[in-house]
């Protein structure tokens, strides 16, 4: 995969400061005041293990509470460093607003185009506040003001888009099914977010893909990927957005190996 950058903005009590956001489709990459944060998802933001600050010594690899470069962690999860201060909930970045701009890509009457895809997400310790705008054509078509993820979003934005249009994205592809409910097990998580338990649907980053296993026999799950990612492999799911009660995708049913 190659990756992608978006541009934004990062807000919490001590100001705001213009950031960059980076994905593969399966990990985000976030640097905000000198000090790095990854994660599956963006409720599971945290410090990258190994990561010097300008002004100090490697973060912690187990992604707990702990000083980051000359900072000092504090008994309510938050941090400090040299850069500024962080909240944290459960070693993952909490208590702040992300907002940024995407390109989207969608079908018009079969045609590919490009939209910009708004995204204003409240970082809250309890049910993060996520909020889409896809812009297309001068028009702005909105997901609710307080969506719990960003399978519910896009779902409700392409509902409301006009006959002809598609969302062509990991979410509406025919070769993604959602990560169920009642999996045994979760993926392996990176060194650095160990220690950050994950919902089974998570905010982001919860669809399984089967993009490599295209044309093979037998169902194979080749990793989890996130809803706004797009690839060459995409084909478009015709059910996608009108049974979001059925965890099956191109290939049948889900399979409830890990990966």
């Amino acid at each position: 995969m190659t990756d992608e950058s978006w541009a934004g903005w990062y807000r919490d009590r001590d100001g705001s400061e213009a950031v960059v956001l980076t994905t593969d489709g399966q990990q985000l990459r976030i640097r905000i005041r000198g000090v790095d944060f990854e994660g599956q998802s963006f409720d599971r933001l945290v410090p990258v293990a190994g990561t010097t600050p300008e002004s100090g010594a490697p973060a912690p690899v187990d992604g707990t509470s702990c000083p980051v470069g000359e900072g000092f962690s504090s008994p309510d999860g938050s941090f400090s460093s040299a850069e500024g201060a962080f909240s944290l909930a459960e070693g993952a970045l909490t208590d702040c607003v992300l907002e940024w701009d995407l390109p989207l890509p969608v079908r018009v009457d079969g045609t590919l185009r490009q939209a910009t895809l708004g995204c204003l997400l409240s970082l809250r310790r309890v049910d993060p506040d996520l909020h889409l705008a896809l812009h297309l054509d001068g028009a702005v078509y909105e997901s609710a003001r307080a969506e719990s993820d960003f399978a519910a979003a896009l779902t409700a934005i392409q509902r409301i888009l006009p006959d002809g249009v598609r969302l062509q994205t990991c979410i509406a592809c025919a070769f993604s099914a959602p990560f169920p409910l009642r999996a045994p097990a979760q993926p392996p998580a990176p060194a650095s977010s160990a220690s950050v338990p994950g919902p089974r649907r998570g905010l982001s980053g919860s669809l399984a893909c089967f993009g490599e296993a295209k044309g093979a026999p037998g169902d194979r799950r080749t990793g989890l990927v996130q809803e706004v990612w797009s690839c060459r492999e995409f084909e478009g799911s015709p059910s996608w957005a009108t049974d979001t009660d059925t965890d099956t995708g191109h290939r049948g049913a889900f399979p409830l190996e890990s990966v």
